[in-house]
């Protein structure tokens, strides 16, 4: 059994994928495994995938014969790993040298379920250090206990899956594995479930991932129809809370998210499609009428104005917040 299996999918990437694999090469030991996930490319990223394969130690390749998305593309590669921890990497980011093997001997070490690390974000030639939400640091914590306050932003704000590593009992137990077909937002639910179902994570800092923003061909750069499965995922996150036993508490956080998230879409409708544009509207007052009324009101109450505005008018009245705050 290998010690680490790191999953890595990859879709029409042939410019960054490059700078991946090398950083994988630059962290490989003999019991680490690499899945490198080809979800059915039409440019020039099998052919490096392939060659990858023969010359990457460690390194599988995995291909689908369609397009599948990001979550069925992880699944994949978690469904071949045989690790006894696991982590993730797209494409398009890449890895400091001995980044993983730190990541490993700091899970180990707190023996938990699973770890957080911050990360740096990528745009252009700027370079900024994006903290873990949650303040303790390499002090291992209950995950429930980082999903509040509503009103503030915690650790289920921050669901990149390649911002960690994860222990293969969490795997075992169906924690890992993502929706498949969400093509947006397939972290949301998958944060969420993990930090409700396992038993023990911790934040140790470590910003030893580089994040690329700004790439032409990701998907929170293209505004068509795809965009609008953030709506899936969070009426996941809803469903999957009603059969919680702490649902009543958690609740105001997750529709405070949902909100948030609808009026984030709507701050730069403008690049949709207008029909893709309309679609948002239905889809998103549709989305407000299907969460709990109650706690919606009080969410919209404590949102900043602007937002709150935005929201109203989508639920269908125009009413304006008195005494919000942001």
């Amino acid at each position: 059994m290998p010690k680490l299996s790191v999953v890595v999918p990859f879709y029409n990437v042939q410019t960054y994928a490059p700078d991946a694999l090398k950083s994988l090469e630059l962290n490989a030991r003999e019991d680490f495994e690499f899945l490198l996930v080809d979800d059915c490319s039409t440019d020039g990223t099998p052919d490096l995938l392939e060659r990858a394969a023969r010359e990457l130690p460690g390194a599988v390749h995995l291909r689908h014969g369609r397009n599948g998305g990001l979550a069925t593309a992880r699944n994949t590669g978690l469904d071949a790993a045989r690790g006894e921890y696991l982590a993730f990497l797209d494409g398009d980011d890449w890895l400091a040298p001995g980044h993983l093997a730190r990541m490993l001997a700091a899970i180990e070490a707190l023996s938990c379920d699973f770890i957080r690390t911050d990360h740096v974000r990528c745009t252009g030639r700027t370079r900024s250090v994006q903290r873990v939400p949650f303040g303790p640091q390499s002090v291992v914590a209950d995950p429930r206990g980082a999903i509040l306050p509503a009103d503030r932003a915690t650790s289920v704000d921050y669901p990149y899956a390649w911002a960690g590593m994860y222990h293969r009992r969490l795997l075992d137990r169906g924690l890992l594995h993502f929706t498949d077909g969400l093509r947006t937002a397939e972290d949301r639910p998958w944060i969420w479930r993990l930090h409700r179902e396992a038993e023990s994570f911790a934040a140790v800092g470590l910003p030893g991932i580089f994040y690329r923003r700004g790439v032409s061909t990701s998907l929170t750069q293209i505004r068509d129809e795809r965009q609008l499965d953030f709506i899936r995922a969070f009426d996941q996150v809803l469903a999957d809370l009603a059969g919680d036993r702490e649902s009543d508490l958690l609740l105001p956080k997750s529709v405070r998210t949902y909100c948030a998230i609808i009026a984030h879409h709507f701050g730069s409708v403008e690049r949709y499609e207008p029909a893709v544009a309309k679609k948002l509207r239905l889809m998103s007052a549709a989305a407000l009428g299907r969460m709990p009324q109650d706690v919606l009101d009080q969410v919209l109450d404590s949102m900043d104005v602007e937002r709150s505005t935005v929201l109203h008018r989508l639920r269908g009245g125009r009413r304006t917040p008195s005494g919000a705050t942001a």
